[in-house]
């Protein structure tokens, strides 16, 4: 085999195991939907490209505008539950009853296979 065919082949390979570890899991989609509005949320469901280290995944939701208050300040939530879906791919936030009227951010940390942590967020509204 030619010098240059070693080379190639040898490049090929590395590029090959290197490009799934540099991935990193990503929001795919999450209800309610980014920026949506919504009425009686009571359960919030974030979905990931890949599988969650559960131990080192998590999410906490935060108030952060309330009807009638200019100025509120950002609130976190009591009584909001985060665990990871059965699927392995989703966390899912609950409460025993439906959230108040106001605007909403999901401030979410996640860790994959490459055990690299990520961190993002997800807002919404519920009337």
């Amino acid at each position: 085999m030619p010098l240059f065919s070693k080379i190639a082949l040898s490049l090929a390979a590395v590029i090959a195991f290197a490009v799934p570890a540099a991935a990193h899991p990503k929001l795919l989609s999450a209800a309610p939907a980014a920026n949506a509005s919504a009425k009686a949320v009571s359960r919030i469901v974030l979905k990931f490209s890949e599988r969650l280290t559960p131990r080192l995944s998590g999410a906490t939701l935060i108030m952060t505008g309330m009807p009638g208050m200019a100025s509120h300040p950002d609130m976190k939530m009591t009584g909001v539950n985060a665990a990871i879906g059965s699927d392995g791919t989703s966390i899912i936030l609950t409460s025993a009853r439906p959230l108040p009227a106001g605007t909403y951010r999901v401030d979410w940390h996640v860790v994959g296979a490459d055990t690299h942590r990520i961190t993002g967020t997800h807002s919404f509204t519920v009337n």
